[in-house]
């Protein structure tokens, strides 16, 4: 049921995340000074955005009627319509290109089977007949994809050759790893502070907001941060700060020690997150003209995207392995029963706890122990995924947070989707 609950809050949440047409307005329409501001406000919200909307449905559901969730996104649609009626120039790029459908429908194909293969090989097994196709044929759509669109001169759906762009690309790679790993400690945090903790659902996400809000106002300071020290140094000081929220999560967290353990953790994790999303995002955008800022808007938010998906999938199937591996050796006594359903996650042993009888408290506690054992497993393979990222900025990052290049100037042609990014 913490399980459900959870899953249910994030579901919610997606009605506070932003179009890609978003970044594009604001690139295009503050001038340059004031440019990196606005993205770093951007950054910021799009970031905490998402626990802010976990929060935001968690309190209707525990204070009213759970129908009440579905009004708030048609009250925010509402203000977001006026406002964009009130302060959005109006603009449109008009193209003779036509929709690039086969790379849609191969990047599609691709992502699927990707996601697929990372999410149920920890269920069903990394050899199992099902798994191997998913991932033979996530790898197989994902290469004709790009020697698709390195072949097409026009309507290309993303034109890979960008990506030769030292900051285009290192900063893809940085909101693709921060936003995946960000998505993944949602994934672990909420069954913890349900499951072991034993909080209800408001309370979770309100333990959640210190992460938000440390958050956002980093993603506020860098850019001036960027301004003083660099691009490249700005994302390496949060890359190396998030680095280390997840290796204090795992070396302090337990049962006994409850939100005391992680809270440093989580609050180092924020900011690392706010000073490097900002510089990342910039890097992006002034990586292309002004007429292409539509293609560096939906490529920043497909990649933020794509890393929430294989965050969820590789740290979540992380922690569900590392729960499995560790209860085993703890449901000695338990009926047979009761044991197949506590393998199966933390809200079903808790669930079936009551009927195993004089084996019940014993089983609650193998169990949040068990999910601990998980947690750090999956904070210890995030630090290193960090610790990877972080050697990849202080090479690669962006040398600095230059501005967008003038129109006259020559950039590489196509996007992603620019139907899409004229909306």
């Amino acid at each position: 049921m913490a399980q459900h609950e959870g899953h249910v809050r994030r579901e919610g949440a997606t009605c506070l995340r932003r179009l890609p047409t978003t970044l594009a307005v604001i690139t295009s329409t503050f001038p340059e000074e004031e440019r990196g501001r606005a993205i770093g406000v951007w950054t910021g919200v799009a970031g905490g955005g998402g626990i802010l909307g976990m929060f935001l449905s968690a309190l209707l559901v525990g204070t009213a009627d759970w129908r009440r969730l579905f009004v708030l996104p048609v009250v925010l649609v509402a203000v977001a319509l006026a406002m964009t009626l009130k302060s959005v120039p109006n603009s449109r790029e008009r193209s003779t290109r036509s929709f690039d459908t086969i790379g849609a429908l191969v990047s599609t194909v691709a992502v699927i089977g990707l996601i697929f293969a990372l999410q149920e090989g920890p269920e069903r097994g990394w050899t199992a007949p099902v798994t191997l196709i998913s991932l033979a044929v996530g790898v197989a759509a994902a290469i004709t994809f790009v020697a698709w669109e390195l072949h097409r001169r026009d309507a290309l759906l993303l034109d890979v050759r960008l990506f030769r762009e030292r900051g285009l690309a290192s900063g893809s790679i940085t909101l693709l790893v921060v936003f995946g790993v960000q998505a993944g400690i949602a994934v672990v945090l909420f069954p913890f502070f349900q499951a072991v903790l034993g909080w209800p659902g408001l309370l979770s996400t309100a333990a959640m907001m210190p992460m938000a809000v440390v958050m956002m106002t980093a993603s506020g300071l860098a850019p001036k941060m960027a301004a003083g020290i660099g691009a490249r140094s700005t994302m390496t000081v949060g890359v190396a700060l998030a680095a280390l929220g997840l290796v204090l999560m795992a070396l302090f967290v337990s049962v006994d020690g409850g939100y005391p353990s992680i809270l440093a953790g989580m609050l180092a994790m924020g900011i690392g997150m706010g000073l490097s999303m900002t510089p990342s995002t910039q890097a992006i955008t002034s990586s292309l003209p002004r007429a292409k800022q539509g293609v560096a808007s939906a490529l920043n938010d497909v990649t933020r995207e794509f890393g929430t998906a294989l965050g969820v999938a590789v740290l979540g199937a992380i922690l569900a392995n590392g729960y499995r591996s560790a209860i085993d050796g703890k449901l000695e006594g338990v009926p047979d029963g009761a044991a197949d359903t506590a393998r199966e996650g933390i809200a079903n042993a808790i669930e079936v706890a009551p009927t195993t009888g004089s084996h019940s408290r014993d089983l609650v506690r193998a169990a949040q122990q068990s999910f601990v054992d998980g947690w750090q497993q999956a904070m210890w393979i995030g630090a290193a995924v960090m610790a990877a990222l972080l050697l990849y900025v202080v090479l690669r990052g962006p040398k600095n947070t230059a501005p967008l290049q003038p129109e006259a100037e020559a950039a590489p042609e196509a996007g992603v989707a620019e139907s899409v990014a004229a909306r």
